[in-house]
């Protein structure tokens, strides 16, 4: 286990370092198409090594980053610089997560307040709605 971790522990930091710069080139131009597709394959690639050892904070996380980026790159653009924070925070999270690993060799605590805020949904948020028809549409059709 612990030649897998060392893997996983060089390997993100390699990941960690590429999803930095790309934030960094989005500050720049938020639809630079070639930083998007780094951030969400980086993202990718920490998420399937972490759930691969059961780190499965570091991999909910990761999740996140990489659902968030999933809907950059529908967009073709992050929406505004004010987008750029949460994926910050993400990023600044995983290196606390993977740095954590790095000094105790177990998966750190979860952090749903940070996992919400990188999906932009609140932690506490009830799910939405379930859709129904409106009886009166029906009628009509």
């Amino acid at each position: 286990m612990a030649k897998y971790r060392t893997l996983f522990l060089e390997e993100s930091a390699e990941h960690l370092s590429e999803i930095s710069a790309a934030l960094l080139a989005l500050e720049k131009d938020l639809a630079a198409a070639g930083p998007i597709d780094v951030a969400f394959r980086m993202a990718h690639s920490i998420k399937s090594m972490a759930a691969s050892l059961e780190y499965d904070s570091v991999t909910e996380l990761a999740h996140a980053l990489e659902d968030r980026m999933e809907r950059v790159r529908s967009a073709g653009r992050v929406e505004s610089a004010a987008e750029l924070g949460p994926l910050f925070a993400g990023l600044e999270g995983l290196e606390a997560m993977v740095e954590t690993v790095r000094q105790t060799g177990e998966s750190p605590p979860a952090q749903p307040d940070l996992v919400a805020d990188v999906r932009g949904v609140s932690a506490e948020a009830p799910p939405p709605p379930a859709e129904t028809e409106d009886p009166k549409k029906k009628l009509l059709s």
